[in-house]
């Protein structure tokens, strides 16, 4: 008879249940508040090294991303900075004028165009920038040589360190009335071409630009979440006779899936947000009709006209439809069994 089943004494018997009962007790009234996991107190002492490192990180987005939210104030007021020298003075100084402000903007039909330019920016870019990462990621992951796939990655990717100037400057220089596409249309008895003036293909001009510029900078993340594939799940889906399409569609997608939710979710959020810089070099040459968007018009009223408190309301109600669409996007997100920016 082995060890574990010889029967122990009344005596010993009722000690170790004693002992048990003692110890759940005592464990049960200091683990059950917190599920399973260490206490608070013991958290901090266990982390606390990680935590001094965060502080100045957690400083600078205090200082440099709250704290200017107190700024807001202004789209309730007529504020005029010159009231004095502290920017905090004339905000206590300024007159208020209450929700006149955002009254002015909804009847405006300048913020209207805005905001429409903004969303068809927006979705055009959606349908048309989102994906091309992707696909660009999954064909380079599909090349055998690690040099060639070294050498794909880093072209396109290098566009991303170009400031928009030069971009631009590209771009005129082989789509604008005097660039190489132009000339050679001419040499060929055909009418001059200037896509850089034209209100009309504005937005898909746009969108190339970004295209160009920063689809090797989302590459890097679909890549490095590919990386993380374990190789096994090829091979055993190609011994189940899986051809190259069917694991990419039933390996490397949903791989791809959870990153592809969480991008998406921060693309949605960022749909009010199409490129200030992009834009405002390009406003003059095809006028404010086609290129007027929300952020451009938060600048032009606020620097060059300096109605700060009207442009503060642009600017405000711009952020809460961006926080409500964060929100939307990440809800969806939960629908769909994924993470999204946070856990519910």
């Amino acid at each position: 008879m082995s060890h574990s089943t010889v029967p122990r004494s009344g005596t010993e018997a009722d000690e170790t249940a004693r002992t048990a009962v003692a110890s759940d007790g005592v464990t049960g009234s200091r683990e059950k508040p917190s599920a399973g996991r260490p206490g608070l107190r013991l958290r901090f002492r266990r982390d606390r090294v990680l935590l001094l490192m965060t502080l100045p990180a957690v400083a600078l987005v205090l200082l440099f991303n709250y704290v200017p939210i107190l700024g807001n104030v202004v789209a309730f007021q007529d504020y005029d900075p010159y009231i004095s020298d502290n920017g905090i003075v004339s905000m206590l100084h300024s007159p208020w004028v209450g929700l006149e402000n955002f009254r002015r903007i909804f009847e405006d039909s300048a913020f209207r165009g805005a905001v429409t330019n903004t969303l068809v920016l927006f979705f055009l870019q959606l349908v048309l920038y989102f994906p091309i990462p992707i696909l660009l990621a999954l064909l380079i992951n599909s090349v055998v040589r690690p040099r060639v796939r070294a050498l794909s990655q880093a072209i396109l990717y290098l566009p991303h360190f170009f400031s928009w100037v030069l971009v631009i400057a590209v771009f005129q220089q082989l789509f604008g009335g005097a660039g190489i596409l132009s000339q050679l249309l001419r040499q060929h008895g055909y009418d001059g071409l200037d896509i850089m003036t034209d209100p009309e293909t504005f937005k898909y001009l746009i969108t190339a630009q970004s295209v160009w510029k920063d689809a090797g900078w989302g590459i890097i993340v679909f890549l490095a979440a590919l990386s993380s594939v374990p190789t096994d799940l090829y091979e055993a889906a190609a011994m189940d006779g899986a051809g190259r399409r069917r694991r990419m569609w039933h390996v490397t997608l949903p791989a791809l899936r959870p990153v592809i939710a969480l991008l998406l979710v921060l693309r949605v959020g960022d749909a009010l947000t199409v490129g200030f810089e992009q834009i405002l070099l390009q406003r003059d040459a095809v006028g404010p009709g086609a290129s007027e968007v929300l952020d451009t018009f938060v600048w032009w009223n606020g620097v060059r006209n300096q109605d700060f408190g009207y442009a503060a309301a642009a600017g405000l109600v711009k952020g809460v439809v961006s926080l409500g669409l964060v929100l939307a996007a990440n809800k969806v997100a939960h629908l769909m069994g994924e993470q999204g920016v946070y856990k519910k």
